[in-house]
């Protein structure tokens, strides 16, 4: 598949970068064709942002070579790569929203004489700025009160100057619907026709094919393939991001897939967030676990975080043993019996400086009131069962969390969800980021809970993961639910099949 551009803007060969324990890039080549619109691809830790950082001077390369449009290169900082042409704009707007449109796209770059500043000549960049890019803002209106569109537009008005040759986009549309989108791409193909290179950084398969010439896949640090995107089938795409890592247990659990039976612990009618999740109905039953397939950004966690309350939903209706819960929160979703263990265990997790006793009996506590504390010898009593239960390698229950191994840690969040007694478990990513071995016990651990009665919700990037520990699969795309497989037809194919859609 691998297919060199005649003529590069960017040329990356051989670039590695590591940090304490991680290879975060491992002998990387790069090619962004002049005049071309590349997207680069890949799930959470492939090295996607550490290669950009490389790439603009915010990160030193521990090897390897950079030239740019043939001529070999060596940046110390973003501005000398901005100075050299390059410019970036990050999925988070980094722009002032309460300063004006006008004072946002000349911050920092319209001097003076004696300092002070021609604000004639400003408004006169400002404008020729947006004018670059076909649009019509108001220069003296606070940025903030604009759209999350515009707001975008504005960053790319502001990292272009005349110099630019190559810029880079951090997923540009995770915000927009998909008029905003289509304006934004509209601005790229525009620029591409004025000869500027682009990087388009996304997980939504969908706009790969609709924008981009050509597209690069990195997985765990290391370039997998690259090609021409027209000449690269879905399935084929999707093959190269996710990989094969948890072949081996694949079929670990599917004698054991059970129909769920009864009246439903939880249900979701057409529950949505504007720009996060289009609206989708979901049932769980007790005894059920449930898999949520789908690329990183198709809204996993999104959902996830709906049904517990974290995001509030702006429409639908959830409600858990046929009682409605209007205006979830995380509180209310707790004393009704449902737990989350986040994706993200270190930022939303854990409380790092705690002990494991501590970090397991918080959502305990939480549930019942800050007033009504759990005594120091019931917590003790918990952790203790806890440690136990799931086998948690710690010396005792008085460790600090964050001195625990990955896998541990992982089984600590379990711990604290399970110590609230839930009858919903909702697990976003339960074992990213761990052992081989803890991945299999949380795997088992999994299946044991469902065996018990708790009805579980499994949001894993993991395809593998999915078919191993379900018992019906609901598979996302794009922040769009899109169907469920259940039984027998739960494969490995046939989820990639639906995340590919009909075009594979």
């Amino acid at each position: 598949m691998q297919k060199e551009t005649p003529q590069s803007a960017v040329t990356m060969r051989g670039i590695r970068k590591a940090f304490p324990g991680v290879q975060a890039l491992d002998d990387v080549d790069f090619d962004l064709g002049a005049s071309e619109i590349h997207a680069l691809l890949g799930e959470n830790g492939a090295g996607k942002s550490t290669l950009i950082k490389v790439l603009t001077g915010a990160l030193a390369r521990d090897g390897g070579e950079i030239a740019l449009q043939g001529q070999p290169v060596e940046f110390a900082s973003t501005g000398e790569a901005q100075a050299a042409g390059i410019s970036t704009v990050y999925q988070e707007v980094n722009l002032i929203p309460a300063m004006s449109v006008l004072q946002n796209l000349t911050l920092g770059k319209t001097g003076g004489r004696f300092g002070v500043i021609s604000w004639r000549r400003a408004r006169a960049q400002a404008q020729e700025k947006l004018d670059r890019l076909g649009l019509k803002v108001d220069l003296d209106r606070a940025l903030g009160s604009h759209s999350v569109a515009v707001q975008q537009m504005v960053a790319i008005a502001r990292a272009l100057d005349a110099e630019t040759r190559v810029l880079v986009l951090d997923e540009p549309t995770a915000s927009l619907d998909a008029q905003e989108t289509s304006a934004l791409f509209e601005v790229m193909r525009s620029l591409k026709e004025r000869g500027i290179s682009i990087v388009f950084i996304t997980h939504f398969l969908d706009q790969v094919y609709e924008i981009s010439d050509r597209l690069t896949v990195l997985r765990n640090g290391r370039k997998v393939g690259s090609g021409r995107t027209a000449e690269t089938g879905r399935q084929e795409l999707i093959a190269m991001m996710i990989g094969r890592e948890l072949g081996e247990v694949e079929a670990a659990f599917a004698g054991e897939r059970r129909a769920a039976e009864g009246e439903p612990v939880l249900t979701a009618r057409n529950v949505g967030r504007k720009r996060l999740l289009q609206p989708f109905d979901l049932e769980l039953r007790a005894g059920e676990a449930v898999g949520l397939s789908g690329l990183l950004g198709s809204g996993r966690t999104e959902m996830t975080k709906l049904l517990f309350g974290a995001i509030r939903p702006d429409s639908g209706t959830l409600e858990m043993r046929g009682k409605g819960r209007v205006g979830a929160s995380p509180g209310a979703s707790l004393e009704a019996g449902m737990a989350l263990c986040p994706e993200d265990r270190k930022a939303e997790g854990l409380v790092g400086e705690l002990s494991v006793r501590e970090n397991i009996v918080l959502s305990m506590q939480a549930k019942r009131g800050w007033l009504n504390r759990v005594s120091r010898a019931e917590q003790e009593k918990i952790a203790d069962e806890m440690i136990r239960a799931l086998a948690i390698a710690t010396p005792d229950a008085e460790k600090p969390v964050r001195q625990l191994s990955g896998g541990n840690q992982q089984k600590v969040v379990l711990a604290r969800a399970l110590a609230s007694q839930p009858r919903i478990l909702l697990l976003d990513e339960p074992t990213r980021g761990i052992d081989v071995g803890a991945h299999a016990e949380i795997l088992v651990l999994i299946r044991k809970l469902c065996a018990e009665g708790l009805a579980l919700l499994v949001a894993s990037s993991e395809i593998d993961e999915v078919v191993s520990s379900s018992d019906r699969v609901v598979v996302l795309r794009d922040r769009r639910k899109i169907g469920e497989i259940s039984g027998g037809e739960i494969t490995r194919d046939n989820i990639v099949t639906m995340i590919a859609g009909n075009d594979g």
